[in-house]
């Protein structure tokens, strides 16, 4: 291969920062891989989990929040301290399966300040509910103590035992987190850190202070070529925050000081700024790297991005235009740990793309482990780095249904060694899901459905038989040695008079006609469907109206998402209507009940998102067709993208096996 031919020659140039190389610009951003036990020590997954990233070609992998000071810095039960007895052993191993793949160890340092001790079950008497921060003052209840001379000086060591220790387990670099609202934002802010000594106030000199003296302490006792990344947040991102010009002088007060000023953006303790610091799906690629594009214009030192990056091509003209020196992937590297390697090597097609769900992120604080919605296999590194790559007995596996489930169950199927025969009875595969297409925060959603058929299609193992109604007498001539059943539901219709009226129709049917839909659209539901569709609609100019029965929307079971759909719903202007019971719909609009008496909307077209009603029947009817039957998806219980991707995955990863 010609060095001219080579696509992505900005992305994929090495770059030294201090005295260390790395292989290439795409770096893994800290994503949160905790100790959910309770007992302040590092579970058996951490190391593959970080390795995964390291194998998929990321040039530094950053860990956890490292916790620096154990008493006065840790904001939850599974923040793991860098000062707690023998924790050397559990992060050398994670820097060790790192640097063993030819990536660069990174841990990541934080304080939480004034956000210490929030959770009080866990710490002992002497530290319970201390916080200390740049000033006095309440936060949530808690009277908060300005931070002393003692206390500073205290930290800036914690700081830099915590480097030591890095440097000591094999790390390459640490990052000194000060965004996001911790500690060290916290003194950098003017609107927090109104201090009247030489650790704050109105000059930026001296709110730097404190940062200066940890990345300056650092390289003294870790040597001068050992580099220190440090995250700050370029704008704040919220009316009343701080803007650019202030990350601007910050960055100016680290140049010549830190060997990598990483340009974030927002404050954790804003709620309309969480879908900013870890951008949704309404907001566009590379949302916030117009934040580090101007701050380099005013610093020498290298600068990194970070934010809804998954274009490769969008990544590498960043790095040629000069916007930034470093593109950062956290969430991104979760659907597709391997990006790095196959958009380097000519497989970008292959490629996964996030499709900022936060999926991941709700399910690691809801269930301790990140579970992307398209990957099956994050979370799950460490007992898949040693699984069969391919089945012990080879097989004819019927899989029924070609929508998110039916393909990932047929690929997995596929790579173990089965030969498949996939059934779709519509025209083209993604089930359900096809109907969003054309909605422009779904894009991602869209390319991973094209993806998958894709695959499924090219695949020699996998016959696909398209407008194919499987029925038992249909199954049982195939004579399959396995049946995967993955039909799928369809739209439940709520028993409202009036809900077979010409001018009623699904959440399903209303996505593709969203254009020739009347001005004025009532939905009935508030959960994901309905709200994501109302949102859709409103783009298209309609006036829409959203009546729930219940008090609250439903998020399905992603709590983060609606976040950033509470952003969304703000901003364009989407009415919903809670307490509200529809108990008739005429070709005027919807007549409803409500705490306050009955209430009348006025509709051209009324759309039912009630949710979704199991195919059991057909499904069930299969269960005697082959001598081993799997049901996964919404044929079940309706449910999520990432619940079906991980079921199909691991049920179809169970098939062959030797009894």
């Amino acid at each position: 291969m010609k060095k001219s031919d080579f696509k992505y020659p900005h992305l994929f140039a090495p770059i030294q920062l201090g005295n260390v190389l790395f292989r290439n610009r795409i770096f893994a951003s800290p994503t949160g891989y905790q100790n959910l036990n309770g007992d302040g020590y590092l579970n058996d997954g951490a190391a593959a989990y970080y390795g995964r990233k390291a194998m998929g070609g990321a040039a530094s992998v950053a860990t956890f929040e490292g916790i620096v000071d154990g008493e006065l810095g840790r904001g939850g039960a599974t923040h793991i301290a860098l000062d707690t007895p023998n924790i050397d052993r559990g992060i050398s191993r994670i820097a060790y399966g790192i640097s063993q793949y030819g990536a660069v160890a990174t841990l990541e340092l934080q304080h939480t300040g004034m956000f210490a001790n929030r959770d009080l079950s866990f710490f002992g008497a002497e530290a319970k509910g201390i916080a200390y921060g740049p000033v006095e003052c309440e936060c949530a209840g808690r009277k908060i103590r300005p931070m002393t001379e003692e206390i500073i000086e205290r930290t800036i060591q914690k700081y830099i035992d915590a480097a030591l220790l890095a440097k000591k387990c094999g790390f390459g670099m640490v990052l000194v987190h000060a965004g996001h609202g911790w500690m060290l934002h916290q003194f950098l802010s003017p609107i927090t850190n109104t201090r009247t000594d030489k650790w704050g106030g109105p000059d930026i000199e001296d709110r730097s202070r404190l940062l200066l003296s940890i990345v300056d302490g650092i390289h003294k006792a870790c040597g001068a070529g050992f580099p220190v990344e440090v995250r700050i947040s370029g704008s704040e991102c919220y009316d009343g925050g701080y803007d650019i010009e202030n990350g601007i002088a910050i960055a100016r007060q680290l140049d010549g000081h830190a060997d990598l000023i990483h340009v974030s953006a927002g404050n954790h303790e804003v709620e309309e700024v969480f879908a900013v610091t870890h951008p949704s799906m309404f907001l566009e690629d590379g949302c916030n790297v117009h934040l580090a594009a101007e701050i380099k214009k005013h610093v020498n030192t290298p600068v990194a991005t970070i934010g809804a990056l998954s274009d490769p091509e969008l990544m590498e003209d960043i790095l040629a235009s000069g916007k930034a020196d470093i593109v950062e992937l956290g969430r991104e590297l979760l659907a597709d740990p391997d990006f790095p390697n196959k958009i380097r090597t000519g497989h970008e097609d292959k490629a996964r793309k996030c499709m900022r769900c936060l999926s991941c992120f709700s399910s690691e604080l809801t269930n301790g482990e990140p579970y992307c919605a398209i990957n099956p296999e994050s979370g799950r590194e460490l007992e898949l780095r040693h699984a069969p790559v391919c089945a012990q007995v080879k097989k004819k596996v019927l899989v029924v249904g070609g929508g998110v489930g039916g393909m990932q169950a047929a690929l997995t199927c596929s790579k173990m060694g089965h030969k498949v025969i996939l059934c779709e009875k519509n025209e083209r595969l993604g089930g359900v899901l096809r109907c969003e297409e054309n909605v422009a925060f779904k894009k991602n959603l869209d390319y991973y459905l094209n993806q998958q058929a894709k695959c499924v299609e090219e695949d020699k193992n996998i016959e696909l038989r398209l407008q194919t109604k499987v029925t038992p007498e249909y199954a049982e001539d195939l004579n399959a040695d396995v049946i995967i059943a993955a039909l799928g539901a369809k739209a439940a219709r709520p028993q409202v008079p009036g809900i077979d009226s010409n001018n009623v129709l699904s959440a399903q049917e209303a996505y593709p006609l969203a254009d020739k839909l009347g001005p004025k659209v009532v939905i009935l539901g508030a959960g994901l469907v309905g709200i994501e569709l109302g949102l859709h609609l409103i783009r298209y100019g309609k006036q829409v109206t959203i009546l729930e029965m219940t008090d609250h929307m439903s998020d399905g079971g992603n709590f983060l998402h609606m976040l950033g759909l509470h952003t969304e719903i703000k901003k364009r202007g989407l009415k919903i209507f809670f307490h509200t019971q529809a108990v008739q719909i005429t070709d005027e609009g919807v007549a409803c009940r409500t705490p306050e008496g009955d209430s009348f909307y006025e509709a051209d077209q009324v759309v039912y998102a009630a949710g979704q009603k199991p195919l059991r029947e057909e499904t069930t009817a299969l269960a005697c067709c082959a001598p081993e039957f799997y049901m996964l998806g919404d044929c079940v219980t309706p449910q999520n993208i990432t619940a079906a991707t991980s079921t199909a995955y691991m049920t179809a990863r169970n098939i062959g096996r030797d009894y």
